[in-house]
Formats: C-alpha cells, structure tokens, sequence
C-alpha cells in the first residue's frame, strides 16, 4: 500500500502538472543543446544532407520530401531513440519527427517543408529508459529469472514519468496501478505503455548534433526554360531602337515556345565616355548605342531605365504582361559602372585609381573594357557600397522582378555575395539568384554554396560523349546535387561556340535537346532559334554582335526551329521525370557518337528515356532498358512499352529493349516516355 500511495501520488502529480518544465520542455523552447552532464553521451556523425559540415546550406524545393540520415551510437547496450528536429529559421517552435534505425547504427527519417525560406534541422539522440529496462526485463524473463526487483525497477520509471498529453499519463497510471494491485510485470510490458512512455520520461543524456541550414525555393529555382533576349533588338524597323512596347509585343510568341522565364541583358542608361562601336570597336561611330554592360550616365545607374527604353511605367507593363502568360522577367545585374555613372561622382571613394590620377578601367588580360569601371570592395567605405548594390536589388524587387542573372560574380567577393543574397532572401525567400560564372570549378561551386540559386556551366563547351556524361555524372553527384543547380545554356550574347558556327540545323536540334533534357532548367539567347551563327574568324563570339548594335530579325523566317524548341518545352512540361536533374543515368548505348540516359520523377511514375545523336550521321542503335522499372499503383514493373513524346508514335519493347535509327537531318533526338 505504501508503495501503491507513493507511486500514484507522482503519477498524479505529473498529470496536475502539464507544463512541467522537463529537459525536453527546455529543448522545444531553446534552440541548443541541453545544459547536462551526459550531454555529449551520444555520437552523431556522418549526417546526410549537409554541405562542408553544415557550412553552407542544403537546396531543396518546397514540397520535396528531405531524407535525412546519421550514424548515431553512444557506449553501451541501452537502447537508443532519436528525432529529427526542423524549423523555418525565423520560427522558434520546433517540429520533431522520431528517426528509425536502419542498421549498424545508421538512423533515418524525412521531413517536408510547407514554406520558402531558410530552415534549419538537427538530430537528436537520447537513451530510452524504459525500452532498456523493457528490453533486459523480457530477456531475463525468459531466461526464467527472478525479475522480481526488475519489476519493481520498471514502476519506478513510471512514478518519474513526466509528461504534458493527459492521455499518456492515463495510460502510464493505470498500468502502473495494475501492477501494483496484481503484483503481475505483464501491465509493464504492454505496447501502450511504451507508447506512452517514449514521450512522458526525462531523457537525461539527450545530445544534439550542430544545427544544419537548408534553403527551400519554389519550383522555379529547380525547373524551368529561360528565354534570353536584348530588349533594344526586339523592334521592327531598321534603325529604330527597341521598346519595352516592343518586348510586350513579342512575350505571346515567345509564351508559346513554351518559356518560363524572359530575361533581359542590361536595361539601364549607356555611358558615353569610351562608348564602344560595333563589334567591340574602340571608337563609336554617331548612332552606336553602346554597351548595355556600361551602365551609368547622365540618365541615371542601375536603378534606372535607358530612356530609349520607355518609362518606369512602360517596364511595369512588361512585367505584368509576362505574369499573365505565365512567365516571369528576369533582369541581368552587372555591378560595373561606366566612367558617366552617378556613383563616380557621389562616391569617388568606391573606385580605384591608377598612379597617374586616371581610373582605373576593367581587364581581364589580354581583353580591355575601356567602357567600364569597377567598384572596389575592399575600399574604406565598403560598407556603403555593399549597402548601395543590396539596395539596387530591393529596388528591382519592389518593381516585381524575382529573378535576376548576376554578371560575372566570380570577380567579386564570395562574402559579398553571401551577406547580399542572404539580405534579399531574408525580405523575399522567393528571390531566385543565377550566378553567370564561367570560371575554375571550385569557385563556381563556391558562388553556389554561398547562395546562388543556379549556376552556368560548362555544358557549352562538352560536346563529345564521353565528356557529356563524365560531366553530369560530377553535377549529379554527391555533393554536388545537394547545392549545385544547374542552368545549361545553349549559348550567349558573349559565347558563340564553335559547333554552332557551321550553322547546321542538325547541331542546333542536338544541343537543344541535349540542354532542355539534361538539366531541368535550360537557356537559349534569343537568335538561337534562326540558327544563328556567323562569328569573328578563330573566336568564339558573334561577328556584328548585338551587344554593339541594334539588330531586327524576322522571327518567322524559313528554317526557324520554333516549333522544334515549342515541342521540346512542352514535352518536358508535361513529364515530371525532366523536371529534374539529379535522378539521371546513363543507358549502355554501343556507338561513341549517341548518349542515351533514363529520368525518373520522385515517385517513380514517370519515366522518360532518350537518345541524342552527336553526329550528323545517321545512327542504328540498341537502346537498353531491361532493367528501366516504372511504378504502378505500389508496384515496380518492366518497360513494355514506349511513347515518342514528340511525334506520339507507340513501340511495344521486346527482349528487353528497342532498336532505333536516328537520323540527325530529320531529328538528332528521340525522347521516350516509358509505360509498363
């Protein structure tokens, strides 16, 4: 009776008490780990996703389910519980997710966030009490030994069982009551109570691993096509400069390739001192209209539009019209000035000059940008200068712009462009940053951990098989594919590949297809679907570039691959095996000159196979996929069958795989939806 009164007058006072301050109570409130003496009983290692130990943040796409995993061990034989922990960075309230044991100490679970922005998450591992007294009781027992005082032992754990769920304290108090009444260990042993004691006991060893970032985007940051165009060029009379007018005039066609994306090079005022004429000419003959990467003059800086351009108003109209077409207007950032910018003469301070007096200029040996200026981060008066870019990208934002290209970032500081990033997204989390970096690998992956969105690639220049699929093997590996978002671009108003300057309709199908299947967001500069290709002898830029000049083209003429770009878009629309990049791998296909790979959505009911040539000859291969699987209901079966996902045509697959001929004049590609 004695031992009954003081049992149920704990239990009792645990369920009067709900709010009780347990060490877990103290943990859901503070963001650290426990004050204890056993605080650090538990080894957390080896935790997947995290990037350089938590450095710098995981990417995923809301919605998107996150695996985490962890090798968690402590000394000893007790039995271990752990939990997954996440919030929103800004939230204090902590979710928690119980992990599982997978095997040899390797932990598991998965968590989904609901809201964009930075998130944090973390483990935590603690010994569960009752389970190890549970656990030796049983194994005792049916050793048949006395487990009289083990029994007893059990209780107790139950009179210090704290706990905040009026349930579970009923559940805890009435076994404990049984046991008492009866003398019999069998109420102890109950699954219920051990349900209910998983939550209601102190967990006094608790350890937490360091908490990891995670930078949750909206879809568009992992999937979408990018229509690159230069918005003095969209007019339709020879001479006459372009207007937004007339970049509002073309969003339908351009809707209609199927494009999520209109970004536009440069929209500020050109400076004139050392304005440059056509095709890089040092001199400008009257009427040139410059650089648009001199940005700055009389009219205003980057936060400011080239009068020739239109208004304000006028780019207000642009916006709104490529949202209702579902599209989005993407702005290039070039943080240079020219000599007439307004910045040189307020702050003369953020710029360097040369021992004679004179500014110093931009380079990047042997090349000269006489036309621009660079401002100097490591000037006395850094800290307005990173104040004032911070604020000419909030000023975009205010104007419905969320997505901007960053002009060679790799020729700043890595932490500027972290505490930049890190300020917008903290005001607009669905602010979408691509870093145009075509540099070393490592600093292009170090712009990326730092906060880029997506990044440029050397996709423009891997043309031959074997490379193609080294190269994505890298980006789709590990780490790689947890921070590194790809943006395969065909080309650029800077780079005109050599295998595009033959001008041959085959190449431009082949790279296109290539880009827009690869990776799940892919770009075109606008000229790309006219096939255009007439370079400067020996270099890989344009000839008559219109980064110098005004061009007007005819949109419609002969030979265009619209429809062609219209049907790769829409096709990777509508299978969600290509809205992504990381689930890729390569198919054995025998002949050096075709690649063949296989994507399969998250759920594994989508999957897609292709085969592209990269050669203008025509290829008879054999495209495996014995062991290609697509889940039906909760089921994984062989591909029987296929569907052409451009022309609709339907093959069964017989012994285990299909034979194609692809004939590159017609159509170097050949993208296959897989049916079982």
């Amino acid at each position: 009776m004695f031992c009954s009164h003081i049992f149920r007058e704990e239990i009792s006072a645990s369920v009067r008490h709900p709010d009780h301050n347990s060490s877990i109570d103290i943990v859901n409130r503070q963001d650290r780990v426990i004050g204890s003496v056993n605080r650090d009983a538990f080894n957390i290692e080896d935790i997947y996703p995290s990037i350089d130990g938590g450095r710098f943040a995981v990417k995923r796409i809301i919605g998107e389910p996150i695996e985490v995993w962890a090798d968690i061990f402590r000394d000893g034989h007790d039995v271990v519980a752990a939990e997954l922990i996440w919030r929103c960075e800004k939230d204090t309230e902590l979710n928690r997710i119980p992990m599982r044991l997978h095997s040899n100490d390797r932990w598991t679970a998965s968590f989904t966030p609901q809201h964009i922005g930075r998130h944090v998450y973390a483990i935590e591992a603690w010994t569960d009490e009752f389970a190890t007294w549970r656990h030796g009781f049983n194994l005792k027992q049916a050793a048949s030994q006395d487990v009289t005082l083990d029994a007893l032992e059990g209780a107790s754990l139950l009179a210090k069982a704290k706990s905040g769920d009026a349930d579970a304290a009923s559940v805890i108090l009435r076994h404990c009551e049984q046991f008492l009444k009866t003398g019999d260990p069998a109420p102890l042993l109950a699954t219920e109570l051990q349900e209910a004691m998983t939550e209601s006991q102190d967990r006094i060893d608790v350890t937490r691993s360091s908490l990891l970032p995670l930078m949750v985007d909206r879809p568009l940051a992992l999937f979408g096509a990018w229509y690159e165009m230069v918005p003095r060029s969209q007019g339709r009379e020879p001479g006459r400069h372009g207007t937004f007018r007339d970049c509002i005039e073309r969003l339908p066609d351009i809707a209609a390739m199927g494009f999520d994306v209109v970004y536009f090079t440069p929209i500020h005022p050109i400076g004139r001192t050392h304005r440059k004429g056509r095709n890089n000419a040092l001199v400008a003959a009257p009427g040139d209209p410059g650089s648009p990467y001199a940005i700055g003059s009389e009219d205003g800086g980057h936060d400011a539009v080239h009068p020739e351009l239109g208004t304000l108003e006028d780019f207000h109209a642009l916006v709104t019209t490529a949202r209702r077409l579902n599209m989005e207007v993407a702005l290039d950032v070039a943080v240079q000035c020219s000599p007439d910018h307004p910045w040189l003469r307020q702050h003369p301070q953020w710029f360097k000059r040369r021992p004679d007096g004179s500014m110093r200029y931009a380079e990047n040996p042997p090349k000269k940008y006489e036309d621009i200026v660079n401002p100097d981060f490591t000037c006395d008066d850094a800290g307005s200068l990173w104040n004032a870019l911070r604020d000419v990208v909030l000023f975009w934002v205010d104007q419905g712009v969320r997505i901007f290209r960053i002009d060679n970032p790799h020729t700043k500081p890595l932490p500027f462009w972290e505490w930049l990033i890190s300020e917008i997204q903290s005001r607009d989390p669905g602010v979408i940053f691509l870093a145009e970096a075509f540099t070393r690998p490592k600093l292009m992956k170090g712009l990326a951990k730092r906060g880029f969105t997506q990044s440029y690639t050397y996709f423009t220049w891997r043309t031959h098989k074997e490379e193609i699929e080294e190269y994505l093997r890298e980006l789709t590996g590990y780490p790689e594919r947890d921070f590194y978002r790809p943006n395969f671009f065909v080309s650029t108003p800077d780079i005109l590949p050599y295998h595009l300057q033959g001008g041959e309709p085959w190449m431009f199908k082949s790279r296109v297809a290539l880009a827009a299947t690869l990776s799940a967001t892919y770009g075109i500069y606008n000229g790309f679907e006219l096939l255009e290709h007439e370079a400067i002898p020996g270099k890989e830029e344009y000839l008559n570039s219109e980064k110098y000049e005004i061009k007007v083209r005819d949109w419609n003429q002969a030979g265009n691959l619209t429809s062609y770009i219209r049907a790769l878009n829409f096709a990777r629309r509508a299978n969600l095996a290509l809205h992504q990049t990381a689930n890729l791998r390569f198919l054995a296909i025998d002949d050096p000159s075709v690649t063949g790979f296989v994507k399969a959505s998250a759920d594994e009911t989508n999957v897609v196979a292709v085969a592209i040539a990269l050669t203008r000859d025509p290829h008879d291969v054999w495209l495996p996929l014995n062991d290609v699987q697509v889940k039906v209901g909760d089921n994984l079966r062989p591909v029987a069958a296929v569907e052409n996902l451009l022309t609709g045509e339907r093959r069964p697959v017989e012994w285990g795989g299909l034979r194609l001929r692809i004939d590159p004049s017609y159509d170097p590609a050949i993208l296959l939806r897989c049916m079982a």
